[in-house]
């Protein structure tokens, strides 16, 4: 399967925001965006002007970096979007959240999307019972979340829990801490999507 295996930081810093990508890191002042605000390379200080087409794949860059999707993939959600009844942006957003890997970073049962994912692809969760091992399981409504019997042993989800135990769980889900198990109340909304993403240009760029 192919993923992005370079620095993760130089992405922040290439979108001019925080994609919040290592976890922990983000929220010290070791976070890369604080210490060098600037996108990364040899002229990444220059002030440039951007075309309405940059801005365009910026923000589709930006999403498929936050959520941690490739191109290939991105795509296929956007075709989904349009198919579905609605806004087409609003129900591209819909799609990347109600990726498995997202809801249980969305719960608080990882640091980061991409330690979500690994947890998710080591076969930690359960939903409706099923072992699921696919982080792009799209989940649905109703759909129950709850850490694996044997895995709850795990020292990594109490540090999990120390670093995530304040954050706010989306009204969307619900999330028991003690059980380590969530459940899909209902789908997320455009308010519910707190990333600073500008989806409309996203729609405009795959238009064309």
């Amino acid at each position: 399967m192919a993923r992005y295996t370079d620095a993760s930081c130089r992405l922040c810093r290439r979108e001019g925001d925080k994609l919040f990508l290592k976890g922990e890191r983000c929220y010290s002042n070791k976070c890369a965006i604080t210490r060098r605000p600037y996108a990364p390379g040899q002229h990444g200080q220059q002030k440039k002007k951007i075309s309405e087409y940059g801005l365009q794949l910026r923000e589709k860059q930006k999403a498929r970096r936050f959520y941690g999707v490739l191109e290939t993939q991105f795509r296929k959600y956007y075709e989904m979007a349009v198919r579905k009844s609605g806004i087409t942006g609003e129900n591209l957003l819909q799609i990347l959240e109600t990726r498995l890997d997202n809801v249980v970073y969305r719960m608080g049962l990882g640091t980061s999307r991409t330690e979500a994912r690994q947890l998710v692809t080591h076969g930690h969760f359960l939903v409706n019972g099923n072992r699921v091992d696919i982080p792009s399981y799209l989940i649905k409504q109703g759909d129950e979340i709850v850490v694996a019997e044997n895995s709850r042993k795990s020292p990594r989800f109490k540090e999990i829990l120390e670093v995530t135990g304040g954050k706010v769980v989306p009204k969307w889900l619900e999330f028991n801490e003690e059980t380590l198990s969530g459940k899909v109340v209902a789908l997320p909304e455009r308010e519910d999507v707190d990333l600073p993403v500008q989806e409309h240009l996203i729609v405009e760029l795959y238009s064309k």
